[in-house]
């Protein structure tokens, strides 16, 4: 299992280091560690001090035992923060300093994927998200992708579900939504089976 990592809680390269370490010691096969700061007015780390952050997170992630698995994140996008060529700039720098998978949210279009992944020797993931949900994976594979993340989408999906439903109780003052509850059920238990 892969973790989010967030930032690495902490700011420093010593941060991101030390959020390695305990993430491999508790078994994790990999993780991720992003170049936010958790300032609102200010929420994207100086480039050189995300390079350092990533390369500190390379070092402590090669001296594990496990091989744990390095994803850097360049956040920018999701933030309004830098362009397109700024991502990629810093994704070529993380590449660079030896993270294993790099990984930009927030790209708005295949295109934006495909420069991506172009520009870059490592794995590149990507988060299925605003206008990519119109793609298949045959079409992020062919655009270089070699991981795709669905973020929180399955679990909204879930609760908007949950919240219709609850709706149409409310409204209605019926329980016939839950009448194919029945059916999904059966199926998710013979699939766990």
């Amino acid at each position: 299992m892969s973790a989010d990592l967030e930032n690495g809680f902490g700011l420093s390269p010593e941060d991101a280091a030390a959020t390695i370490r305990a993430a491999s010691e508790t078994g994790l096969a990999g993780g991720s560690i992003e170049d936010t700061s958790r300032d609102a007015d200010d929420p994207i780390i100086d480039k050189s001090l995300a390079i350092e952050r990533i390369a500190a997170a390379v070092e402590a992630a090669r001296a594990s035992s496990s091989g744990f698995v390095l994803t850097a994140r360049a956040e920018g996008l999701l933030s309004g923060r830098g362009d397109l060529k700024e991502i990629i700039a810093r994704l070529q720098a993380f590449d660079e300093t030896g993270a294993d998978v790099l990984f930009a949210p927030g790209l708005p279009d295949l295109a934006a994927v495909k420069a991506v992944c172009s520009s870059v020797d490592k794995p590149v993931n990507v988060l299925v998200l605003a206008g990519l949900t119109r793609h298949n994976i045959e079409e992020f594979a062919e655009a270089g992708v070699a991981r795709l993340s669905l973020g929180g989408a399955l679990a909204f999906g879930a609760y908007g579900s949950l919240f219709e439903t609850a709706q149409v109780i409310l409204r209605d003052g019926s329980f016939n939504a839950l009448a194919g509850n029945r059916e999904t059920t059966k199926r998710i238990k013979d699939w766990l089976a």
